[in-house]
């Protein structure tokens, strides 16, 4: 086991990603405090707790990431997403600490017809991408000893403490309680099971592979069709009403196209991501199990 696992300190850990962290990771090495033991918008915060920790490793799970509320309050965005990462590498770098961040699909633009490479260019069009991909350029000042994982349409059983809910579990309750369903279907993107990609960074930890890296799992689909098989899963006889992105009054614009390539999992030489109807399959099977 790499040493960065001897202490690892976790922040977000009640969230969707920092949950499936600590069932992934060596349980006996994480601490997660609450957001009211370490709040990361208070620098003086973040060095106090982590020099009286001394960890290993940190690994940032938080994140304000409700698109269109960070087009409405930027300066939120930015407090979470860029300057309290920044603190957060920087510390890390004062004390011999690796680190290790959450990035988005959503610092590309949309207008690729091939799923982004780790080295394509960015070109963010919202607040939310914006502010993470200036997270990425702060912690890449502070040396090399860093993971930033970048996903896409990240799933799992914990709701999402802003959203209150996950895109699947949302058109299920739906689709069973009867009601009608309306999913986009001109929005291509990489589902990401939550724990797949817990295990990823596990993986790359262990290596010490550092660097930035597109972790989702394998493939390509439209919401409107990744709804349509959660409901074959499920063995619901539903199909939603397929509608343009463009009907939906938002705040923030979205990526048309914004699938990962994991050509950084594989030079890594970690084991390949499951397809994404597999982790679909396990999601279904262990919500329906209550496991």
């Amino acid at each position: 086991m790499s040493g960065l696992l001897e202490r690892v300190l976790l922040i977000g850990g009640s969230g969707q990603l920092g949950r499936e962290v600590v069932a992934a990771f060596p349980s006996e090495s994480v601490t997660a405090p609450s957001h009211a033991d370490l709040d990361i918008e208070r620098p003086d915060a973040i060095l106090f707790t982590l020099t009286r920790l001394r960890p290993t490793l940190v690994v940032n799970c938080a994140a304000y990431h409700h698109l269109d509320r960070c087009e409405a309050y930027p300066e939120r965005a930015f407090a979470v997403n860029t300057l309290a990462v920044d603190r957060l590498a920087a510390a890390c770098a004062l004390l011999g600490a690796a680190f290790a961040t959450f990035s988005t699909d959503y610092v590309f633009d949309g207008t690729s017809s091939t799923p982004y490479r780790e080295d394509d260019r960015p070109n963010p069009l919202n607040a939310h991408g914006v502010s993470k991909l200036a997270g990425e350029q702060l912690v890449r000042r502070h040396g090399n000893r860093h993971f930033i994982v970048r996903t896409s349409g990240v799933f799992g059983h914990t709701v999402s403490s802003v959203k209150g809910y996950t895109f699947v579990d949302r058109v299920l309750r739906q689709a069973e309680a009867g009601e009608p369903v309306r999913v986009v279907d001109d929005v291509t993107f990489s589902p990401s099971y939550a724990p797949h990609v817990a295990t990823a960074l596990r993986d790359l930890v262990e290596r010490e592979a550092y660097g930035t890296y597109h972790v989702s799992n394998a493939g390509e689909v439209t919401w409107f069709a990744f709804a349509c098989e959660a409901f074959a899963l499920r063995g619901l006889d539903v199909r939603p009403t397929p509608v343009a992105s463009a009907i939906f009054n938002r705040g923030a614009r979205r990526p048309r196209y914004s699938p990962l390539a994991l050509e950084g999992i594989a030079r890594a030489g970690l084991p390949p991501m499951p397809p994404w109807r597999e982790g679909l399959a396990e999601y279904i099977r262990t919500r329906s199990t209550g496991e």
